[in-house]
C-alpha cells in the first residue's frame, strides 16, 4: 500500500521534492506525515525530507493566516456550505475561548504573552490535530496579529518537526508502520472533526472572546 501511495504522489507532481512539499502542507498530516512519507516512500535524506515537511508546513500556516476569514466568508454566501462553515468556525472560537480564559485578568501585555506561549506548545506538540492549520485559525479568532502568532507557530513547528525526524531516525526501519499509523490517526481525527461539526452548539455567544483579547473575528490583522 505504501508503495502505490508513492507511485501515485510522483505520477501527479512527478518530483519526490514537490510530493513531499505537498504533503506537509495538507491539513491533519503536515510535517508530521510529510517527514516519514518523505523518508519511508521516496529516496530523499532524512533532513532533507525534514526540511522540505517545515518549509511547506510553515508557508501553509501563513496563508491560512491571511486567507482563512475571506474563505470563510465567500463559502457561507453558498446557501447549503453555510451552515457547515458557521460550525467549522464555532470549533475554532471555541478553541480560542479557552485560550482566552487563561488570560483574565491579565494586563493586554501579559494576556498576549500568554496567548502566544498556549500556541506555542499547541503546535509543538505533535499530534495530528494540534498543527500549524488549526493552531493558526485560533490564533485568527483569538485577534493575533501576524507577528503576534508567526513566531510562536513557526517555532512550535519546529520543535514538533524535531521530535518527529528524531523518532523517525530512530525506528526508522518500521518507516512503513508509521506511516500506515499516522495515516489510521488522521482518519479518526477527521471522523472526530466531522462529528464535532454535526454536534457543534454555539458555546461562544456571538462569537465574542474576552475584552482583553481584542479580537475581531472578521479579518486577521496585519502588522502597521
Amino acid at each position: 500500500m505504501t508503495e502505490a501511495l508513492g507511485k501515485f504522489l510522483i505520477g501527479i507532481f512527478q518530483s519526490e521534492h514537490l510530493a513531499t512539499l505537498f504533503v506537509s502542507m495538507f491539513p491533519l498530516i503536515e510535517l508530521k506525515g510529510a517527514i516519514p512519507i518523505g523518508t519511508g516512500l521516496f529516496s530523499l535524506g532524512l533532513w532533507e525530507t525534514a526540511g522540505i515537511a517545515y518549509l511547506g508546513s510553515t508557508i501553509v500556516s501563513i496563508l491560512v493566516f491571511f486567507l482563512l476569514i475571506p474563505i470563510f466568508n465567500l463559502l457561507k454566501k453558498i446557501g447549503f456550505v453555510r451552515t457547515i462553515v458557521e460550525k467549522v468556525e464555532l470549533i475554532f472560537k471555541n478553541k480560542a475561548q479557552e485560550i482566552a480564559s487563561k488570560t483574565d485578568g491579565s494586563a493586554e501585555s501579559q494576556a498576549k504573552k500568554i496567548m502566544m506561549w498556549s500556541l506555542f506548545i499547541f503546535v509543538a506538540v505533535p499530534f495530528p490535530v494540534t498543527g500549524v492549520w488549526t493552531g493558526t485559525a485560533i490564533a485568527v479568532f483569538l485577534g493575533l496579529k501576524f507577528r503576534e502568532s508567526v513566531l510562536p507557530i513557526a517555532v512550535g513547528n519546529l520543535i514538533a518537526g524535531a521530535i518527529i525526524t528524531l523518532l523517525t531516525a530512530l525506528v526508522g526501519e518500521y518507516v512503513d508502520v508509521i506511516i500506515y499509523v499516522l495515516f489510521a490517526i488522521a482518519i479518526i481525527m477527521l471522523i472526530v472533526f466531522i462529528v464535532k461539526i454535526i454536534t457543534a452548539k454555539p458555546t461562544v455567544e456571538n462569537g465574542d472572546l474576552p475584552d482583553q483579547t481584542n479580537a475581531d473575528s472578521s479579518a486577521p490583522k496585519k502588522d502597521n
